[in-house]
C-alpha cells in the first residue's frame, strides 16, 4: 500500500470515529500529522479516544506511537507549525527527558477538532524507573517531588514515562501496575482522599479495582495533584466506570462500533475514570491498530476475578 493510501486509510477511520463521538474531524489539523508519520502508519499502535461528558461528547483524540529513532513529537510539531514555541517549562520536558534517559518510544496525541495536543516519552519496554529520578529534570513540576511520599505510599513511585499537554500546561506520570491483582476499595478511596480528589462512587470503585495503570496529572502552578485517571484495558464492551446516562449510552455505542483494523479479533478497548477535586469524567479509547504487548495486557486483565 502506498504512503498516500496509508494516510487516506487512517484518516478515513479517524473521520468515522469522530462522527461516532459526535465531533468534527479537521483535516488541516489531522492530515499533517498523519502525512509526517506516513512511513510508520502501517505498524504504529493507534488509538481513537472519546470523552463521555454530560449531555454531549467531549471530543476525540488520535494517539499513536512513534519509534525512538524518529523525531520526537514536540520537535515535529514545532517544525510543522502545529504548535507555537514557548518559554514555559512545558516546552522543555521532552528534551530534558531525552538528555537524561533512554527513550523506548514516543507518542503523539491530536485533538481531531483542535490539533496537536500532547507528546509522550516512554522508557524502553519493561524498564520502569523510580519517580525520584525525574525530580532533577529542570522542567519537572515541583508537585512531583512535593508529593513523593504520597505517591510512594500508594505505589505510584515507579513510572514508565511521561506525557505533556501543551494546551493545558499539564504533565502526566504513567504508573503501570506491576501486578494484575485487583486493587482494594479502601486503597482507592484513601488515595483519592489524601490527594484531595473527588471520591469515586460504588461503580467507579468496582471499575478502578481492575486498573492496569494509574496516571496522576500535575501542573506548574501548584503542588496540588490536578486529577488522577484509572485505566482499564479489556475486550468487553460492557466494561464501564459509570451506569449513569447519557455517558453509559455514549460509551456503549462507541465500544461496539468504533473502527479497528485487526480483522478476526475482538476490539481492544481502554476505559478511563478521571477524578479531579470537583468532578469525574470518563474516557474510552478503541485501539484501531494494536501490538502484541496490548494483546497480552488485554488477556491478563480480562481474566481478573469479578
Amino acid at each position: 500500500m502506498s504512503k498516500a493510501t496509508e494516510v487516506d486509510r487512517v484518516y478515513a477511520a479517524v473521520e468515522k470515529a469522530a462522527a461516532l463521538a459526535g465531533t468534527v474531524c479537521a483535516g488541516d489539523k489531522v492530515r499533517p500529522v498523519l502525512t509526517g508519520h506516513q512511513d510508520l502508519l502501517d505498524e504504529a499502535v493507534i488509538v481513537f479516544s472519546m470523552t463521555a461528558s454530560g449531555s454531549h461528547s467531549g471530543g476525540l483524540d488520535l494517539s499513536m506511537t512513534v519509534p525512538a529513532d524518529h523525531v520526537d513529537p514536540y520537535s515535529f510539531a514545532l517544525s510543522e507549525g502545529l504548535i507555537e514555541p514557548t518559554d514555559h517549562p512545558v516546552g522543555s520536558v521532552i528534551s530534558d527527558f531525552q538528555e537524561r534517559f533512554p527513550v523506548g518510544m514516543y507518542g503523539i496525541d491530536v485533538d481531531v477538532a483542535g490539533g496537536f495536543k500532547k507528546a509522550y516519552a516512554a522508557f524502553p519496554s519493561n524498564d520502569v524507573h523510580d519517580l525520584e529520578k525525574l525530580f532533577d529534570l529542570p522542567s519537572m513540576p515541583r508537585a512531583a517531588a512535593e508529593n513523593a511520599e504520597l505517591f510512594a505510599r500508594y505505589g505510584l513511585d515507579r513510572v514508565t514515562g511521561v506525557s505533556v499537554d501543551y494546551k493545558r500546561h499539564e504533565l502526566n506520570l504513567y504508573c503501570d501496575r506491576a501486578t494484575t491483582a485487583p486493587l482494594e476499595s479502601d486503597y482507592i478511596q484513601s488515595m483519592l482522599r489524601e490527594m484531595g480528589l473527588k471520591e469515586a462512587g460504588e461503580q467507579g470503585v468496582e471499575f478502578a479495582k481492575k486498573s492496569f495503570a494509574i496516571y496522576p496529572t500535575l501542573n506548574w502552578d501548584s503542588s496540588k495533584i490536578v486529577r488522577i485517571c484509572f485505566a482499564v484495558i479489556t475486550t468487553d464492551p460492557e466494561t464501564t466506570p459509570t451506569k449513569s446516562e447519557p455517558e453509559l449510552g455514549q460509551m456503549a455505542q462507541y465500544a461496539n462500533t468504533a473502527p479497528y483494523a485487526y480483522v478476526g479479533e475482538r476490539r481492544a478497548l481502554v476505559y478511563g475514570l478521571a477524578l479531579s477535586p470537583e468532578k469525574e469524567y470518563y474516557k474510552l479509547g478503541a485501539y484501531y491498530q494494536i501490538s502484541d504487548y496490548q494483546r497480552k495486557l488485554v488477556k491478563a486483565f480480562d481474566n481478573l476475578p469479578e
